[in-house]
């Protein structure tokens, strides 16, 4: 029997929230073209905030890589979630005719960007790719899930092209490129001859990990309910 990646153990680790979160109403309801512009341009708005963070992130990680190849591919990837993955945002902005300029970042976008922006910044170089991690692998994910649901429907249903735009966007070989390319710098810091990972860091890698997948799956619920902050 093949050992299995630590990266996969992770992945394992989180099998019971990643398979709720494939279900996710906010997901299926995408595909199936009932959900609601005021939800979809609400996750639109939150989401470029998280990007804008997650690039940096990913930024302050190449400054931080102990090597060349992961500084300059954590540079690559900081620039595509700049660029790229913003662009799909922008031209939401410019179909719905809204912008992000005063937006208020909303209680799970918090929750979820100062967990992720405190371990990259005060925790070890491998604990801060773990804690990015999900951010790739479950977009990339459920983004198949839900081409493979749109594909199961075909016609049966009609939705706005934002939704098979978003769809196309996470489910493309473009973006697995990426994610391989992510988790294989993951599995060069637990298991590459470079690097020396002791447990206390693989466990908590895992524990960042197995976190951001409920702040992933949290991030979706926020725009569901339209989370707002008390009015106190």
């Amino acid at each position: 029997m093949p050992i299995l990646k630590l990266t996969q153990k992770f992945w394992d680790a989180s099998q019971s929230i990643i398979s709720t979160t494939e279900k996710h109403p906010f997901l299926t309801s995408m595909v199936e073209g009932t959900l609601s512009l005021d939800k979809f341009t609400y996750y639109v708005l939150q989401d470029a905030i998280y990007l804008t963070d997650f690039s940096y992130c990913l930024n302050r990680m190449s400054e931080k890589a102990p090597n060349e190849a992961h500084k300059r591919r954590l540079k690559e990837m900081a620039l595509g979630a700049e660029e790229c993955e913003k662009d799909l945002h922008r031209s939401f902005f410019k179909m719905f005719n809204i912008d992000n300029e005063n937006v208020q970042p909303m209680p799970n976008t918090v929750l979820y960007t100062s967990y992720m922006i405190r371990v990259v910044e005060t925790r070890p170089y491998e604990e801060g790719l773990a804690v990015l991690l999900p951010c790739f692998w479950v977009y990339m994910h459920v983004g198949k899930q839900m081409l493979q649901l749109r594909d199961k429907l075909g016609d049966s249903v009609q939705r706005g092209p934002q939704f098979d735009a978003w769809i196309d966007m996470y489910a493309s070989e473009e973006f697995e490129k990426e994610v391989t390319d992510y988790i294989g710098m993951v599995d060069d810091v637990l298991e590459g001859e470079e690097f020396q990972s002791d447990q206390d860091t693989i466990d908590n890698m895992q524990k960042h990990f197995v976190m951001c997948c409920k702040l992933e799956h949290m991030f979706w619920d926020q725009a569901e309910a339209l989370m707002a902050w008390p009015e106190l």
